[in-house]
């Protein structure tokens, strides 16, 4: 599977800090929130991250985005 640089970037960080929020994921990786937002929603339908809702906080629910075997293949490919 050929994955995009955005993808890869996603990938990287989220391997770093899955404590990130889209909003610090989207700034780091230059694009927009919403774009994120659509990258990571493919990202956990091809089974390549996983979304674990970790604590609630005053804004709604934070997630903790981990990597799956499937991810961590694809990133490093």
């Amino acid at each position: 599977m050929e994955t995009d640089p955005t993808t890869l970037d996603v990938l990287r960080l989220l391997t770093r800090s899955p404590r990130l929020t889209q909003d610090e994921v989207a700034s780091a990786v230059g694009v927009s929130v919403g774009k994120l937002n659509y990258s990571l929603r493919a990202l956990v339908a091809k089974g390549l991250v996983k979304a674990k809702n970790y604590r609630k906080s005053s804004n709604g629910l934070a997630y903790l985005y981990l990597l799956t075997p499937a991810g961590v293949a694809e990133k490093t490919d």
